[in-house]
């Protein structure tokens, strides 16, 4: 009687505390207690990659989810309070975020297929990609944290945005906040007012509503009630089209800012530190001296009649050196050259995509009918619209600064590096001749040096320096003080012009504009105004979500230490008849009934058998005279149960078809609810079916069964043991004395067949297994089969 057919076990090191099947591949998502995450394929349980815990992202994983399409997994951590989205591909963090609270359940779902509705924004995009230039990559050799933007990953953030189609990240947290991520990365909802802790979430794919088991402790008393909640979230299902444009804008932005981000990071990186050396040369010569001559003097003396004093001198020869000014001046050209670059093509061009989609999205608030109620607001919009534009102008005053500095250095060091040689008695070359220098050069070192030399007591009490004469890093510092050295604006006719106006001072026109402030500084003030217009349609569509019903279900003792998401009650919606359904036990009520609750995704509609008992016993085909507990059950399809029986000392793995269950609904006595009292305390009165199989049942032998995962789409299963450690993979389309009588048929027509020839005609066996599935699932399947071999190859 044995049914499916396995294809891999293993004991694991580690025990397994989460375990999820990819939605569209074989491929299976594992975390363990040592705060690893892990993927394995269906054959032979192969490991694919592993993500080791790191003190960047985390060591604890919380909990799991794909998203739909397969091709982003997202895991939660407790100790950073981080959730992370990994490519498939490879072991690699593509995008990260901080959330309010600890992570303890997940579920990422898409909207039901309607092209139709989605059309225009296809458009739409196609439009944007035509008027914005492609953004080019970050360098890869700056840092780590750019990967996603570097040359070799330029794909990942349409991996990031995956299709059209609206997809949501729901995450429940220890405290009962529910956040909804469009896209996985950009909040459009939260929830803060449910009572316990989060154990399970499912949003429907109609988007009407969200339904959440919670875990509530009442003191002083040691149960908890398991409650479960289903949450109105119509405002998302009228308002989808609208809901998707505004996802997908502020998914955008999100990632521009990241990006601008990245690249004021690589900016950063591209300023060394030796650019500091003259200032604390300069410094240290002016605490030792003993002239009263100033150094801007000093130096203005060797430029005008080319000699120096011996103080002079020796701090030339003696602490900096002809081979010190030429690594230094090297180092100034190379650095100010890189971040020149990074500035125009990379902040400018991010700074620009963001005044396009931000000016998009004044657009889009401004038909009020349609979005104000999600809240978007014309001033916030204009306000961060605002804040980009002073980020432009902070950006083109550094370049001003840069350019500038450029042109002083060089004339600078080529004239100290020729009086520096002529000091030490070295042969000059002819095109370094002092002589040659230009009138415009001399004026250029005239100008550094009466502008840069300049000593500054109050300098040397904030920064412990009299001179700044490296201006460049200073719009880099990530603080909140005034620039060291603000650009002069004496001589700027347009400032000047702009502050005497009072009607241009405060235009709504005019971009604002900080000269004292740094180039960080102005831009974590953008980022501060533009998170504050991300943030207001996730507070009212948070509060647009209400409870639509709410039931206690049972209670529990203080549990063991149990991962939550291997227990029951777990969570389904069926896409075919818009039903949510949770499946529980109350073990210490009736250990052998198996609960089926459902309810209409659409709250104002009711349901026929609204709850449900399944037993097994006596009628079951395996054992006529036993009686069995379920240990685990979770949804195989919209028409399937998948359960983990319990018959004395054996485990058994079954697949219940829920029309056998609902057969007799006509018969059967409709419950009626009484929202006042919990549903345990009801239970007498839910009426009880008995399970009947047909030959979908596999007796689980030499293993101690206790949790399953499936995949009703790829037709699989992972069974887990009570240690946690034990774990065994199925194909549920197969059955094992089919495969052995085929096999020896083949054998007596071909005794010579090689194994090869036998693994052939199993793989043709499984083609016809499943040739009911569309051709459109088998081309998808193809596409998947084939990314599969890719992974199978880099792991190699």
């Amino acid at each position: 009687m044995a049914a499916f057919r396995q294809v891999g076990e293993k004991q694991l090191p580690n025990e397994i505390t989460f375990m999820v099947w990819s939605p569209k591949r074989d491929l299976i998502a594992l975390s363990n207690k040592a705060g690893e995450v892990l993927l394995h394929r269906l054959a032979n349980f192969q490991r694919v990659w592993s993500l080791p815990a790191n003190e960047n992202t985390g060591k604890e994983v919380t909990s799991l989810a794909w998203r739909p399409d397969g091709k982003i997994l997202a895991f939660s951590l407790a100790d950073t309070k981080r959730v992370v989205l990994c490519d498939v591909e490879k072991p690699e963090c593509l995008h990260s975020f901080l959330v309010d609270g600890p992570v303890t359940c997940m579920h990422w779902t898409e909207v039901a297929e309607d092209s139709s509705s989605f059309t225009p924004f296809s458009s739409s995009e196609g439009e944007t990609e035509l008027l914005l230039p492609k953004l080019p990559m970050l360098p890869k050799n700056y840092s780590t944290a750019a990967k996603i933007f570097s040359e070799e990953k330029s794909d990942e953030i349409m991996k990031l945005l995956g299709d059209v189609r609206l997809n949501a990240l729901v995450l429940g947290t220890s405290s009962g906040f529910i956040e909804i991520f469009a896209y996985g990365m950009y909040k459009i909802a939260t929830v803060t007012w449910i009572a316990g802790s989060c154990r399970s979430l499912c949003l429907s794919s109609d988007l009407k509503s969200l339904s959440v088991i919670t875990e509530v402790s009442i003191s002083p008393d040691p149960e908890r009630v398991i409650t479960y909640t289903q949450l109105d979230t119509s405002l998302l299902s009228n308002c989808l089209p609208e809901v998707t444009r505004m996802a997908r804008k502020f998914t955008h932005i999100s990632t521009l800012l990241q990006y601008q981000k990245l690249s004021l990071t690589c900016m950063c990186e591209a300023w060394e530190d030796i650019l500091m050396q003259m200032d604390s040369r300069l410094t240290k010569f002016v605490q030792e001296k003993n002239t009263t001559t100033s150094v801007q003097d000093e130096f203005m003396q060797l430029l005008l009649w080319g000699k120096a004093s011996p103080e002079l001198q020796a701090l030339l020869m003696n602490q900096l050196t002809v081979k010190g000014l030429k690594k230094l001046g090297q180092s100034i050209e190379s650095s100010y050259s890189s971040i020149q670059k990074l500035v125009i093509s990379h902040l400018q061009s991010g700074s620009e995509a963001l005044l396009y989609h931000l000016s998009e999205l004044k657009g889009m608030a401004l038909w009020r009918q349609k979005y104000e109620p999600l809240g978007l607001e014309v001033t916030l919009i204009e306000d961060s619209v605002n804040a980009v534009g002073s980020f432009i102008l902070k950006s083109n005053e550094l370049l001003q600064v840069i350019e500038s500095s450029m042109k002083n250095f060089r004339a600078f060091f080529r004239w100290l590096y020729v009086a520096m040689l002529r000091m030490s008695e070295e042969h000059i070359l002819p095109e370094l001749n002092v002589n040659k220098m230009s009138q415009r050069d001399t004026v250029f070192v005239a100008d550094f040096l009466s502008e840069h030399f300049n000593e500054a007591p109050e300098l040397y009490d904030r920064k412990g320096k009299y001179f700044n004469v490296e201006r460049v890093g200073q719009y880099l510092k990530d603080e909140d003080d005034d620039l060291l050295t603000p650009p002069n604006t004496d001589g700027n006719h347009w400032f000047n012009f702009v502050q005497n106006s009072t009607h241009l001072k405060d235009s709504p026109l005019l971009f604002p504009y900080y000269p004292q402030k740094s180039l960080h500084y102005v831009k974590r003030r953008m980022e501060g105004i533009i998170d504050l217009c991300l943030q207001k349609p996730s507070e009212t569509i948070g509060k647009s979500i209400s409870q639509a019903f709410c039931m206690p279900l049972y209670r529990v003792q203080k549990r063991e230490p149990i991962p939550v998401s291997l227990e029951l009650p777990s969570l389904w919606n069926s896409k075919s008849s818009d039903l949510h359904y949770v499946v529980f036990t109350m073990l210490e009520q009736s250990p052998s009934i198996l609960y089926l609750l459902r309810r209409s995704t659409d709250s104002s509609r009711c349901v026929n058998s609204a709850v449900l008992g399944v037993e097994f016993g006596s009628k079951m085909e395996f054992n006529e005279e036993s009686q069995c507990s379920c240990l685990d059950a979770c949804f195989y399809d919209d028409e399937t149960l998948a359960v983990v029986l319990k018959e004395e000392k054996e485990r058994v793995l079954a697949l219940l078809p829920l029309s056998s269950v609902y057969a007799d609904k006509d018969c059967m006595e409709e419950f009626s609810w009484d929202s006042s009292r919990s549903l345990i305390d009801q239970s007498s009165n839910i009426p009880v079916q008995c399970a009947f199989f047909e030959k979908q049942v596999r007796v689980l032998e030499n293993m101690k069964a206790q949790h399953v995962a499936v995949n009703g789409f790829r037709k699989i299963s992972c069974v887990l043991s009570s240690n946690l450690r034990h774990v065994r993979v199925f194909e549920m389309d197969e059955d094992d004395e089919g495969e052995i009588d085929e096999e020896e048929d083949h054998e007596s027509q071909d005794t010579n067949g090689t194994q090869k020839e036998l693994e052939e005609s199993i793989d043709c066996q499984d083609v016809s297994a499943i040739s009911d599935i569309t051709q459109e699932t088998e081309e998808n399947s193809d596409v998947q089969d084939e990314s599969i071999s890719n992974l199978e190859m880099s792991d190699a």
